[in-house]
């Protein structure tokens, strides 16, 4: 196995790959520190330690630690992978969207272009829901606003759809497919707190 990994790295395309990939997972673990403006992260580091059951160790893992931080990537890909499965069961029971996944290449791009939107509008819908929730919770303190909470869902939105495109970046100029390794980095960081 450590021979093949290292022939990889003497193919000059191969090694220019991993390297691509490498510096887009450093981009990820980056944003799954950066807490979203406005959070008060003492807060969350207490309502972690102290509600620690398994739907939030689920979704931390998923995060790779950005959710219990709350940071910019705290939804991460959960919105994009959210939104396929929604465009999978919508072309059993729509026959439009059926006949253009059937469609080759074209139909496929479309589907995925459906599929971002949908993405974008489950973001904001969750990213609205964990912002409204913890500031109701005491998350921002006396700082909450109207204008805080649309800057927390704006950020969050706008990490979620970072991430999806970093995940299709990863999979159209990388190795392997961008999304899986995105969850893997994420569930392999978590490993030694957990």
């Amino acid at each position: 196995m450590f021979k093949t990994f290292i022939n990889a790295f003497k193919v000059k395309d191969v090694r220019r790959k991993i390297f691509y990939v490498l510096m887009m997972l450093v981009v990820i673990r980056l944003g799954s520190q950066m807490p979203v403006p406005g959070v008060n992260t003492s807060f969350f580091a207490n309502y972690f330690a102290n509600n620690t059951n398994e739907a939030f160790s689920f979704l931390n893992a998923f995060t790779g630690g950005g959710f219990d931080r709350f940071s910019i990537f705290a939804l991460s890909i959960t919105p994009y992978i959210t939104s396929s499965i929604i465009m999978q069961l919508l072309t059993i029971a729509i026959p439009k969207l059926e006949e253009m996944q059937k469609d080759g290449e074209d139909g496929r791009k479309r589907m995925a272009k459906i599929t971002r939107y949908v993405t974008v509008v489950l973001a904001i819908i969750e990213g609205a829901g964990l912002a409204i929730g913890f500031a109701n919770q005491g998350a921002l303190g006396t700082d909450y606003t109207t204008f805080t909470i649309v800057t927390m869902i704006i950020a969050l939105t706008a990490g979620a759809v970072l991430v999806m495109w970093l995940g299709e970046r990863i999979t159209e100029s990388g190795i392997g497919n961008g999304i899986s390794i995105i969850l893997l980095i994420n569930i392999v960081a978590r490993i030694p707190n957990d």
